[in-house]
């Protein structure tokens, strides 16, 4: 059977990949090993919010005191909260096949392997084998979680992210080895569902990634919660018994043992692009990751890749942004190559984390002078009327010039904030016009416009 174009992978780059060549004329069609929409609709991105959303209800009934209003005795059914974690996993993947249907997308369902010729065998479930032949190939094999030596998973007592949303019963305690978005989000949740969450860090600040200052803020809320945090540490061993896991831990002080029922390995991912066919095209690879151009072509001509299996930030939204960019290129159309000092990173812990462009540290090593603002949520009338407080918005201006650097925040809704900046940073929008854009009162969204004013000395509510 011959296609215009074949998509390996039908994860938030895959689908969208495929979705777009569709509109844009091309015969297409989708290969997918497991589930329709790939980890993030089935076992990242979607399900694990559908969790935290629990968490986040079960703690406001906790607090429901603290607006006024009194309950009963709460309790929360895990094997429930985990089934509705499901269901809605389940309804965003119908929706996937649905969006197959209505743009006229072969599915075929096997795993995938290249062949010279731009063809693609795919291997079904009974060890039927099929090739398939396309101008265009476009490999979005997404990835996987990271197994390190001293952490081999067993699925069990030793866990991954997958294992970790479907438990049968929820676990009396828990270390977590990695506090990027994975580590921190379960984190909150787990511990706001009883259970007691030791978080391990081996850089010297929790979400290692994020701008100092925020990362010091998350730890600081986390501990008060009663999270057990543990920086500039590194798992050495774990020991598998009858109780549970022992779980020896490097520290600057020396070795220290902790035990937990559970250890959740969060210590990132790797790509999926073993046994594909790489290596019979000679398609280069570096550092476990497919190489590409601007536009996503490998140096086989006519073989693309895109999402985790390449070099750039492995997030969903950047997976479908490059799945749109790499087609609508193939199709002759003219387009931009991605900007990526403008991706949006959010992570959905209780406060939320969300950033843009370069950290304060970034910044300053990049010789730029700067304008620093930050205004606390706790000056923020509809934080607190919302009882969420805790949190800033951080906001970096190039000093000489007024152009958007960077920007980060923790706090309430902040993932929905985020968008603002991002598109500012889009337009080149200088600090002098964010302050000058009048915002709405009273928002969370006015910390931003607060916040830049605080950079140029005018703040008004600090």
């Amino acid at each position: 059977m011959n296609f215009d174009l074949i998509v390996i992978g039908s994860g938030p780059g895959g689908y969208v990949t495929a979705i777009r060549a569709s509109q844009l004329g091309m015969k297409v069609a989708i290969v997918e090993k497991e589930s329709l929409g790939g980890v993030c609709l089935n076992w990242g991105c979607i399900p694990t919010k559908a969790l935290l959303k629990s968490a986040q209800v079960f703690e406001y009934i906790n607090h429901a005191e603290d607006y006024g209003i009194t309950v009963g005795k709460s309790s929360a059914d895990f094997t429930k909260v985990v089934g509705r974690s499901r269901g809605v996993a389940d309804g965003m993947s119908k929706g996937v096949q649905f969006l197959m249907k209505k743009n006229k997308i072969e599915v075929i369902s096997g795993t995938a392997k290249l062949k010279r010729g731009k063809v693609v065998e795919v291997t079904a479930a009974d060890g039927a084998k099929k090739d398939y032949l396309a101008k265009h190939i476009v490999i979005a094999t997404g990835s996987r979680s990271r197994v390190l030596p001293n952490l081999n998973q067993d699925g069990k007592n030793i866990i991954g992210y997958r294992e970790a949303m479907t438990l049968s019963k929820m676990p009396k305690s828990m270390i977590i080895v990695g506090t990027g978005a994975i580590g921190v989000e379960f984190g909150y949740f787990y511990h706001t569902m009883g259970c007691e969450v030791t978080l391990v860090e081996f850089l010297p600040n929790i979400m290692p990634r994020e701008d100092v200052d925020v990362s010091k803020e998350l730890e600081k809320i986390y501990k008060k919660k009663g999270m057990s945090i543990m920086t500039n540490a590194s798992v050495e061993k774990v020991t598998v018994g009858k109780e549970g896991c022992e779980v020896e831990i490097k520290t600057a002080t020396g070795v220290e043992k902790k035990n937990a029922e559970i250890v959740l390995s969060a210590v990132g991912i790797q790509a999926n692009i073993e046994n594909i066919g790489l290596e019979d095209l000679g398609i280069k690879t570096e550092k476990g990751k497919i190489v590409v151009d601007n536009f996503y072509q490998t140096n086989v001509a006519g073989i693309y890749a895109i999402g985790d299996v390449i070099d750039t930030p492995a997030l969903a939204h950047v997976a479908s942004a490059e799945g749109i960019t790499c087609v609508e290129k193939i199709a002759g159309m003219h387009v931009e190559a991605i900007d990526y000092s403008n991706i949006p990173g959010c992570t959905y812990c209780v406060p939320e984390v969300a950033s843009v462009g370069m950290t304060e540290k970034e910044a300053k090593e990049k010789g730029f002078e700067l304008k620093v603002g930050k205004f606390p949520f706790s000056a923020s009338g509809k934080a607190s009327a919302a009882g969420a407080k805790e949190g800033f918005v951080k906001v970096i201006y190039d000093a000489k010039y007024g152009e958007l650097l960077g920007a980060h925040m923790i706090g309430m809704n902040v993932t929905e904030m985020i968008a603002e900046m991002v598109v500012a940073k889009k337009l080149e929008t200088t600090g002098h016009e964010i302050l000058k854009a009048i915002h709405p009162h009273p928002t969370m969204s006015e910390a931003v416009m607060e916040a830049t004013a605080m950079a140029y000395g005018e703040v008004i509510h600090l």
